[in-house]
């Protein structure tokens, strides 16, 4: 009886999980969840939510309804922040985390999450503003997508700084 061992038998297949990864990319989808999550269930919930009480996930409905939506964005962020932390602690098992990749992808990561946020969720679909009863809400709105944008940027510049240099292809 032949066996997987026998010379004639082709390879076993590996499955994604037991092969090498590319821990740049890693890195990158471990930094950008983590940093969307941080953003989300620290800065936008923690703060915005909570300490200030200035808006909920949802808020064209009833408070029952704006509390529950909370709890709901709640949970999927640190969905996304405990995805990222596994997603980091795997490049680290697999060899050295390239930190400044890392970093950067937090860092677009937070102002990707905070530029979708004020763009779709307030302005686009409208389902809370940063702030209610204010006479001039433009100015929380300038700010909430401005320091998204300057904080995306500052994460995409730090990422193409970090990119690996291109090993030059050779001529067959």
């Amino acid at each position: 009886m032949a066996t997987a061992h026998d010379a004639g038998a082709p390879p076993a297949r590996r499955s994604r999980r037991d092969g090498p990864a590319d821990p740049g990319r890693r890195a990158v989808l471990a930094g950008v969840l983590l940093g969307a999550g941080a953003a989300a269930s620290l800065v936008d919930l923690l703060v915005f939510h909570l300490a200030l009480q200035w808006h909920h996930f949802y808020d064209r409905s009833t408070p029952a309804v704006s509390i529950t939506s909370d709890a709901f964005f709640h949970a999927a962020a640190w969905t996304a922040s405990v995805w990222g932390v596994f997603l980091l602690l795997d490049v680290r098992r697999r060899g050295p985390v390239p930190w400044r990749r890392w970093t950067g992808a937090v860092l677009a990561g937070v102002g990707g999450f905070q530029l979708v946020d004020g763009v779709v969720d307030h302005k686009l679909l409208r389902i809370h503003q940063v702030r209610y009863d204010v006479a001039a809400l433009w100015v929380y709105d300038v700010a909430w997508i401005g320091s998204a944008v300057l904080v995306l940027v500052a994460g995409l510049v730090v990422l193409r700084r970090a990119r690996p240099a291109r090993s030059p292809r050779r001529a067959g």
